[in-house]
């Protein structure tokens, strides 16, 4: 299966994990009486539209570094023999490693805080939250995965998976479905949860700066 196709997949089920969870936030929304809720979404869509653009001119060149990567056995997980069952978890959580990281620097760095505090002052968290990010931190983030990428000596198709898991994991966890207390609860002995990304969203800074974790809780 090439990168073409893997993207296709990933395109689909994004896609539809967004359409499910719109459709559960007006069934089983937990913060009711929302206003200009479709307005809020399309803004949101657009901001999410600009930032695919910018992530799709910087594409090319992630490609490139990983093939080089892997042409040169560069990188860490090229430094050693493994099979992939346990190779694959690996990179995974290596490269949730540094998503955390890089989160945690947006919120500590004054100067990346400018562009993701847009993230957090969404007042209506949803769904549609998942998508809005200032374009310079998405091509920050871009731009420093040029080097990431190689450093840690990932395959492009890792990258591609493991981004399949990390977006629907966000939108789930910035949706506004109302989730029982026990459900969310053992969600959040492995993953991300909406009641445990709240806290993230929340208008105290103690509170904001916590929880930086993209899909893994841990």
């Amino acid at each position: 299966m090439d990168t073409r196709e893997l993207l296709s997949i990933q395109s689909g089920i994004v896609v539809g994990v967004l359409v499910i969870l719109w459709l559960l936030e007006s069934c089983l929304p937990l913060l009711v009486g929302r206003r200009h809720r479709y307005r809020h979404a399309l803004r949101n869509l657009v901001i999410g539209a600009i930032n695919l653009a910018v992530t799709g001119l910087l594409f090319a060149a992630a490609v490139a570094a990983a093939a080089w990567a892997e042409r040169a056995r560069f990188g860490l997980l090229h430094q050693f023999a493994a099979p992939l069952w346990l190779k694959l978890p690996l990179a995974l959580l290596l490269f949730d490693a540094w998503m955390y990281l890089w989160h945690r620097a947006n919120h500590r760095v004054p100067f990346l805080w400018r562009f993701h505090r847009m993230h957090h002052s969404d007042p209506d968290m949803d769904v549609t939250t998942a998508l809005r990010f200032h374009f310079g931190e998405i091509t920050l983030s871009s731009a420093l995965r040029l080097a990431t990428v190689p450093l840690l000596g990932l395959a492009l198709w890792q990258v591609i998976l493991y981004e399949t898991i990390l977006l629907p994991v966000i939108a789930f966890h910035h949706s506004n479905v109302a989730l029982p207390e026990r459900f969310d609860r053992i969600l959040r002995a492995v993953i991300v949860s909406p009641n445990m990304h709240r806290v993230h969203h929340s208008d105290w800074q103690p509170e904001t700066d916590s929880n930086y974790a993209s899909i893994f809780s841990w």
